[in-house]
């Protein structure tokens, strides 16, 4: 990435939400080595693969990073080209409305026009060359004006675990040859029936967590529908660069709401209707893949569902009528005789063995582990 980049005339500034602790991902992924700066596929980690399909339209110096103090210091390490105080640490965790509006706030102080792309840092793009058509499409129609711009993944099945966006009219025209949607509304993640009716509707599309807005049409946004938000960021965003930003960091950020973005903004700026509301859809047709648990890796990484996918270097696979099956178990040889749809994890401290299907509920699994005071687990 070279020090300066623009795109179409538009400083580009990506924000890469890094603060999460992967519970879904236990007992690989742990509160100091969580799920985003792992190797879970290749050699690169989640985060070092974010960076780099960034690389094309972004300057490594315009590239922020919010995550949490205990992966502050190995994201640093793992992430050379990004200036270190470019990534901050929550002193404590907020959720994603408070991390997008600090970004905001920093850069609306010195270039207020600059396009914010909130990227989060552990998902999984195949078609990268699509991903920068998609992307630069974004940045252009989120500088057109007061614009948030978010991407809609087409729905494959009825899935319960994301949350949906409501596509209305498309925009006559088209940027760089995508054609945008209105969003009408976005919608919780769904019981199954209702996810099923979402997928019959065609009009439904997957939230990616990918979204686009200037620095100052975010800024206007958090001052409108959370406004007791702005004056904690306000002196955050003061203080930034001073002797003293560690220490007003620490006191004003715990100000601000623990809520997500969607709830603080998204769906409070689209209550306004698709003709008001200034929020447009992008088709997120580039292979996205959240790899939000197990039974997501296993998709990932699977040729057909019934594989059964041996993770990491083992020393043999033999699987007799056993089909489905995710495996981890790195040096050991694995026998699999007479089951379908496991999840079996291993590492040096822990053993976790569930199914794809409850693998959505591994985080229940580490609650029990925090409640009962092994926090050497966590």
């Amino acid at each position: 990435m070279s020090k300066t980049k623009e795109v179409n005339g538009v400083r580009f500034a990506p924000v890469i939400l890094a603060g999460g602790s992967g519970t879904r991902f236990w007992p690989r992924s742990r509160r100091a080595r969580a799920k985003q700066v792992l190797s879970l596929e290749g050699e690169r980690t989640m985060i070092q693969e974010t960076l780099a399909r960034l690389g094309s339209l972004a300057a490594a110096n315009d590239v922020w990073v919010i995550t949490n103090p205990w992966l502050h210091d190995v994201i640093v390490e793992q992430l050379p080209q990004i200036p270190s105080e470019h990534v901050l640490a929550e002193p404590m965790a907020r959720n994603t409305a408070p991390a997008c509006a600090l970004a905001a706030f920093l850069l609306e102080r010195e270039a207020p026009e600059t396009v914010l792309g909130i990227f989060p840092s552990d998902h999984v793009i195949q078609n990268t060359k699509r991903f920068d058509e998609v992307l630069e499409a974004g940045i252009k129609l989120a500088a057109a004006g007061a614009n948030i711009v978010v991407f809609g993944v087409k729905p494959t099945r009825a899935e319960t675990g994301y949350g949906y966006i409501e596509q209305g009219a498309g925009l006559d025209g088209k940027t760089n040859g995508i054609r945008a949607h209105h969003v009408k509304c976005f919608r919780e993640k769904p019981n199954a029936e209702t996810a099923a009716q979402f997928l019959a509707a065609g009009n439904f599309t997957w939230n990616s967590g990918i979204f686009l807005w200037s620095a100052k049409t975010l800024v206007a946004a958090v001052r409108e529908h959370v406004p007791e938000m702005a004056d904690p960021l306000e002196k955050i965003a003061a203080a930034y660069g001073a002797k003293n930003f560690t220490e007003v960091f620490a006191r004003e950020y715990p100000k601000c709401e623990n809520i997500s973005v969607d709830y603080a903004i998204l769906e409070r700026q689209s209550a306004k209707g698709e003709s008001h509301s200034n929020i447009y859809c992008l088709p997120a047709d580039f292979g996205w893949n959240d790899l939000g648990s197990w039974a997501s890796l296993h998709e990932h990484l699977r040729e057909v569902d019934d594989d059964n996918v041996m993770d990491g270097a083992t020393t043999g696979l033999y699987a007799i009528e056993a089909s489905g099956n995710y495996v981890y178990a790195p040096g050991k040889t694995v026998a699999l005789l007479g089951v379908e749809g496991l999840v079996v994890v291993e590492t040096p401290d822990a053993l976790l063995i569930t199914t794809r299907e409850r693998s959505q509920d591994v985080s229940k699994i580490v609650k029990a582990v925090h409640e009962s005071g092994r926090e050497d687990l966590i």
